[in-house]
């Protein structure tokens, strides 16, 4: 027998599988009708496991035992999509706990930010609020999450990002333990200064302060001085201590936003080595909203430490023709080797394709939580 003819009976084989297929699929499209009129589940991991298993014993050698598996794992994922969308065009899926929204009050609004006056959060504020607002600032991020959380303030600023530095895992942490929600977002520019007291010079300077990220990306420059490098908790509080001390001999790596405030002088602008550097803030609040324009969505969930937990969990975007901006994982506590996932992706929370996706994570997911959509 030549490989045409090998071909051929595969191509007609093929042609039987398809067939079966949208059988198969169209008597779940009636299983999902009668979910909707009883309220039943759409997934059933119970029934899926005793459904693998027996297939799995129908073939005859353990390599074609695995394929079949897989095969069957991923026709049962297609048909708990197709009830899903059922679902959503029956109007079954149930209502987001989400509030739509024109446009955010920012109008003298209390905004927190993390830091002392002139950090960078502070920076981002203003570009974000403008300057009708009422600004306050905490020592901790989890202090700004606390001050929205008990209505002390509207809206926490908080840097979750950086271009070259990565995330700032604390936040993503305190979204989890807060019912705090994201409703934008502000990328600053990052351009760090070299700061000194009115009249002081680069070559009076012994003692530079500044946080370790900042020192580490002007680790370039300060490696052409024979200075000693202090670490602090942030660039604001270097630059406070150089203002309140007044010692030439002393300066900080902050923003010129910080000199401005302090009272300092720019002695070397840009000392980053990285000139695309930049950090993106979010903006959080404490109401479950979103603004009708909004084009992000960030979410979270938990895994089992199974093979193939995370690409099932995906196909819900791959299904839906959602688009992923962004995935990162965290460690929960207390249980060793299982993650908490972090998605962002393109969409809004009225968009019918969001709601499925949702709804399919919702239900197959542990802890699923919409952190967020701006």
């Amino acid at each position: 027998m030549d490989l045409l003819e090998l071909r051929e009976q595969i191509d007609a084989i093929d042609r039987q599988i398809v067939s079966l297929y949208e059988q198969r699929m169209e008597i779940c499209g009636r299983v999902a009708e009668y979910k909707i009129e009883t309220g039943k589940k759409v997934f059933d991991r119970q029934r899926e496991m005793e459904k693998l298993a027996a297939v799995k014993s129908l073939t005859h050698n353990e390599f074609n035992s695995h394929g079949v598996e897989e095969l069957f794992e991923q026709i049962m994922s297609m048909s708990r999509k197709l009830q899903y969308q059922l679902l959503a065009q029956h109007g079954s899926m149930g209502r987001l706990p989400f509030i739509e929204v024109g446009e955010l009050k920012t109008q003298k609004a209390r905004v927190v930010f993390q830091g002392a006056e002139g950090a960078y959060s502070q920076a981002a504020m203003t570009q974000y609020f403008g300057d009708q607002i009422q600004s306050l600032h905490v020592d901790t991020f989890r202090d700004a999450m606390s001050a929205i959380d008990e209505g002390s303030a509207d809206f926490a600023v908080l840097p979750i990002e950086n271009s070259t530095a990565g995330i700032v895992s604390e936040i993503y942490d305190l979204l989890v333990e807060f019912e705090n929600y994201i409703v934008g977002e502000q990328i600053l520019q990052i351009n760090h200064c070299l700061l000194g007291v009115p009249g002081a010079k680069t070559e009076d300077i012994r003692t530079v302060y500044s946080h370790p990220q900042s020192l580490m990306q002007s680790s370039r420059f300060l490696g052409g001085h024979d200075w000693r490098q202090i670490s602090m908790q942030n660039n604001a509080f270097a630059a406070k201590k150089v203002a309140d001390e007044q010692d030439r001999s002393q300066a900080a790596i902050a923003s010129e936003h910080a000199a401005r405030v302090y009272g300092l002088e720019v002695l070397q602008r840009g000392v980053n080595q990285e000139k695309d550097n930049s950090t993106r803030f979010i903006i959080v609040t404490n109401q479950k909203i979103f603004r009708k324009d909004a084009g992000k969505v960030s979410i979270c969930f938990e895994l089992p430490h199974e093979s193939g937990s995370l690409y099932h969990m995906l196909s819900h975007f791959i299904y839906n023709n959602l688009n992923l901006c962004k995935i990162e994982s965290r460690p929960i506590e207390d249980r060793s080797w299982e993650y908490r996932f972090f998605i962002d992706f393109e969409g809004n929370l009225a968009d019918s394709a969001v709601k499925n996706a949702l709804r399919g994570l919702r239900d197959e997911a542990r802890n699923m939580k919409i952190l967020g959509n701006y």
